[in-house]
């Protein structure tokens, strides 16, 4: 680290690294500076001028904190240290002014604006700004963007400060925005009236600082004060990315980021963001058991001792679906193996060895991709596995890293070293790896899909170990590590589960086909194909309903909190469960989620350190020569990747858009 130079600010003498803005001095100091434009995962712009600072013996007029290093401050005449005044009366005259000129053009629309109540701009104009306005003339108006079905654009309210720009084309790789024009006829706009594509869009909603841009989906449905917000996790993918889910009554309003630079930094995929509308519709609200051959609606009593009549005596299997928490996934394993039966949490045919941390999660952290110099991509399509996770890969990319890609992934939004599709070449890159520093191998579920999957994870780990790198299993499924966890497998994967099972239970596993022939009980939220299949249906939580514990792809256990309570009478998972342990006459031994809790973390110890990534040691797998072939696509599309997404009206439009524009003809062709 470099050496720490002294600065004064507001009369208070501090040391901070010289590389540092007067900005970032400032907030170290814990003296607030006002910004529109500054943020601090995009580079500088310079261009709002309201984080103007005094810097005491330099030019005679104000500087903008947020693009003047601590290093070029002079120090005083007897070399005392560099004195910057944020609240003297030049600073406060120069915001009053830049706030002034900010207003000239703005609408007075916060009465009918969605960022009324949580906008910068009030704030600012509230705290910095004066209480009149000397402007008489006619205010400018622009013409409004279309940016797709996901933000809605009122340009005559945005104050230039360009952070939707910086953020599409350094964060989410798109170039579609930009600024053109000078002085009042300056305008943010889309290049040739171009939607935006990408799967981060999004975020430039919560980088807005005024009302611009908002969220198309979620116009004039409320407002900031009257919404309960609960801090949670979320389940799109297997990222566990941070999130705020607002509530008003019974609905879920909104979904936000929140801020953990450990996992999603401060932004999240569409997919997660617009996905709630998905948790009002199709929602399975009460029991339901087939009679001649219709489902029939029923009361608790009935369907769950139509289930323990079924599973009584018959070979069982278990399937856990993709958003099962792991209090649900525990209990449904201790009910199931209570009674003879298998369970199994690779439904999608992953090779993920049992038992071997290390293989099924890797010893890398999600924060080790920000400083990778060599990043090898194998089957996996970051893109749509796991799109917040994509941004950060293209972080490191900026930042000089390589990326060598094993396998197809198109629309990337970094460039890749393609060492083509196949399985050997990673017998060739093993045999050519020496030690690299800086090097991270992230395999994906596409690589292990198939019948040589622990192979493939075998040479992979041999590949990570000849390179001196370190390893991430790339998972598409938000429960499948927490599954793995607590031993929800079955050896010889779903076929050996499955083989002669007479009764099948379905906790919300609804990618399955399962075949005419076994009784099948459903345990999920949504009406999806699980529901269509099921003879007893029993409705459950869905994520933002019950409280539950969810193991990201590195291996952190997270807690998601309940926002919402469930619909009609749907109960949460692991309360159903041992319910029906009761009618089976297998009762299990927990009758609070806190008993169920302790006896899940007695197990499992690890599952007690929330929000900290375990060691998980270095075990390779045995490693084999590979075979010719492809890997395959694990994710088809994006936005309809679970029963959620796929009841979302939203994501329905957003799915059906790529396709269209996927299908379209480029110029060129």
């Amino acid at each position: 680290m470099a050496d720490l130079k002294k600065i004064v600010i507001d009369g208070t003498e501090i040391e901070v690294d010289p590389a540092m803005t007067i900005l970032q001095a400032c907030e170290q100091a814990g003296v607030e500076v006002p910004r529109f434009c500054y943020h601090e995962r995009l580079s500088i712009a310079g261009n709002c001028r309201m984080c103007l600072v005094e810097v005491v013996g330099g030019p005679p007029k104000p500087a903008a904190s947020c693009a003047m290093q601590v290093r070029d401050l002079r120090p005083g005449p007897e070399g005392q240290p560099p004195v910057v005044k944020t609240n003297s009366p030049m600073v406060k005259k120069a915001r009053e002014g830049v706030m002034e000129f900010l207003l000239i053009n703005h609408p007075l629309d916060c009465p009918i604006c969605d960022q009324g109540g949580e906008c910068d701009l009030q704030d600012q104009a509230m705290a910095y700004g004066v209480d009149f306005s000397r402007f008489r003339e006619a205010k400018r108006a622009t013409e409004d963007l279309d940016l797709g079905p996901l933000v809605a654009t009122t340009m005559t309210r945005c104050i230039s400060c360009t952070r939707c720009v910086r953020f599409t084309t350094e964060v989410a790789g798109i170039h579609q925005m930009g600024q053109t024009g000078r002085g009042e006829d300056a305008e943010i706009t889309s290049y040739l009236n171009q939607t935006l594509d990408s799967n981060l869009q999004g975020n430039i909603i919560d980088l807005c600082p005024v009302g611009a841009l908002t969220s198309k989906p979620y116009a004039f449905t409320a407002r900031p004060w009257e919404l309960t917000k609960t801090e949670t996790i979320d389940v799109m993918d297997a990222l566990g990315a941070n999130i705020r889910v607002d509530t008003k009554g019974r609905e879920v309003m909104r979904i936000l980021p929140r801020n953990h630079d450990g996992v999603n930094e401060e932004w999240i995929s569409d997919k997660t963001r617009f996905v709630w509308d998905g948790l009002r519709r199709q929602r399975l609200d009460r029991p339901y058991v087939r009679v001649d051959g219709k489902l029939k609606p029923a009361s608790w009593d009935e369907a769950l001792g139509a289930a323990a009549a079924a599973m009584k005596g018959k070979k069982i299997a278990g399937l856990i679906g993709d958003l099962a928490p792991v209090e649900a996934v525990y209990a449904l394993k201790q009910l199931v193996t209570g009674l003879g039966g298998t369970v199994e949490c690779r439904t999608d045919g992953a090779k993920l060895p049992e038992g071997n941390r290390s293989a099924y999660v890797g010893n890398a952290h999600v924060e080790d991709i920000d400083t990778a110099k060599e990043i090898y991509l194998i089957g996996t399509d970051p893109r749509v596995e796991s799109a917040v996770l994509d941004a950060r890969i293209r972080k490191a990319w900026l930042a000089g890293a390589n990326v060598h890609l094993i396998g197809t992934a198109e629309g990337l939004s970094y460039d890749v070293t393609n060492h083509g599709p196949g399985r050997i070449v990673i017998n060739r890159l093993l045999a050519e790896a020496k030690p690299t520093e800086g090097a991270l191998v992230i395999l994906g579920q596409g690589a292990i899909s198939e019948g040589d999957g622990k192979q493939v994870t075998g040479q992979s780990m041999a590949l990570a170990q000849a390179l001196g790198a370190k390893f991430m299993m790339l998972h598409t499924a938000a429960a499948r590590v927490g599954a793995m966890d607590v031993g929800a497998t079955t050896m010889g994967g779903i076929d050996a589960a499955m083989e002669g099972a007479e009764v099948v239970f379905n906790l919300g596993a609804d990618e399955v086909d399962i075949q005419d022939g076994p009784f099948v009980i459903y345990q999920g939220s949504h009406g999806d194909r699980g529901a269509h299949r099921a003879d007893v249906i029993l409705p459950a939580a869905s994520y933002v309903e019950e409280q539950g514990l969810f193991v990201n792809t590195e291996g952190r256990p997270q807690l998601a909190l309940r926002a919402a309570f469930p619909p009609g009478e749907a109960k949460e998972n692991w309360a159903i469960l041992r319910a029906l342990s009761a009618h089976v006459g297998e009762v299990l031994p927990f009758d609070s989620i806190a008993q169920l809790r302790s006896a899940l973390v007695a197990e499992v110890p690890h599952l007690a350190q929330i929000d900290e990534v375990p060691d998980n040691g270095w075990t390779p797998e045995p490693a084999a020569e590979l075979q010719k072939g492809k890997f395959r696509p694990v994710v088809t599309d994006f936005y309809l990747t679970n029963p959620i997404a796929r009841a979302s009206q939203v994501m329905a439009e957003l799915s059906a858009q790529a396709k269209a524009r996927a299908e379209t003809p480029v110029a060129a062709e």
